[in-house]
């Protein structure tokens, strides 16, 4: 997926041209993406792609095309001090964006089945905290990250105000995801081929509304162990309190 806007010579080219394309349509939101430099989850091989808008992948590395993040944050209607759960959490790209919105008394967590692609989103987490001068503007919440399969959440997690999955969702899992928001919350997840934004307004009450046709590879079923149990993934507490994952304030010059 992509291709839908022009490539940039750098990263504010192209938020400009995601801008003008309407993928990003609020000042929150273009914040952000302005902020966390694309190319800076590439591998330094592969830079030269990082501002056109297509997905990239390398082993189990992978990101999505920029304005199919563009179209998620938008419809994830973040704010400040939300709990936010990123199931396929991938290099990090997309948590650090929310982060940066959700601010010090925010929670911020991913999940990612892949354990060498959770340490290469903790480096580039560690290199855009040292590095990053935008990080200077921005109150953030620090993501926390753990390997794991996502359709093995333990039963004891809490529920999150805003919830992302990277991964094809099929019909048979739409209620487990469901069931991992809080009411009043959001769920943005490719299902059944269509970008789909789920709103619990109640107990038992969704209101579901499709953005775009996409394409994602599928979530990958879980594996049991040998004694046939499955490995059940812990996620801290997600009380709206600074405690869960370390969150930074501006640095003074």
């Amino acid at each position: 997926m992509g291709g839908a806007v022009s490539a940039g010579e750098d990263n504010d080219e192209l938020i400009d041209n995601l801008k003008e394309a309407q993928y990003i349509r609020s000042e929150l939101v273009e914040r952000a993406f302005r902020a966390v430099d694309r190319a800076d989850y590439y591998l330094e091989e592969f830079k030269e792609n990082a501002y056109k808008d297509l997905a990239w992948k390398h082993g189990n590395i992978h990101l999505s095309a920029p304005c199919i993040y563009s179209e998620v944050m938008e419809a994830l209607d973040l704010q400040p001090g939300l709990s936010f759960l990123n199931l396929g959490s991938g290099t990090g790209y997309l948590s650090s964006m929310v982060g940066l919105i959700l601010g010090p008394f925010g929670v911020n967590h991913g999940v990612e089945l892949h354990s060498d692609v959770t340490e290469y989103a903790k480096q580039k987490l560690d290199f855009f905290i040292r590095t990053s001068d935008s990080f200077d503007k921005f109150d953030f919440c620090e993501p926390c990250f753990v390997t794991g399969n996502c359709l093995e959440l333990s039963p004891a997690c809490s529920q999150y105000d805003r919830v992302y999955c990277g991964a094809g969702v099929q019909k048979e899992h739409e209620e487990y995801m469901k069931s991992l928001l809080k009411v009043g919350g959001v769920l943005v997840m490719p299902l059944e081929e269509k970008l789909t934004k789920i709103t619990r307004t109640g107990p038992s009450a969704w209101e579901t509304k499709k953005i775009l046709a996409v394409s994602f590879a599928p979530l990958i079923q879980p594996c049991h162990s040998e004694s046939g149990k499955s490995r059940l993934v812990q996620l801290r507490d997600t009380g709206l309190s600074p405690g869960p994952g370390r969150s930074h304030m501006p640095r003074s010059n």
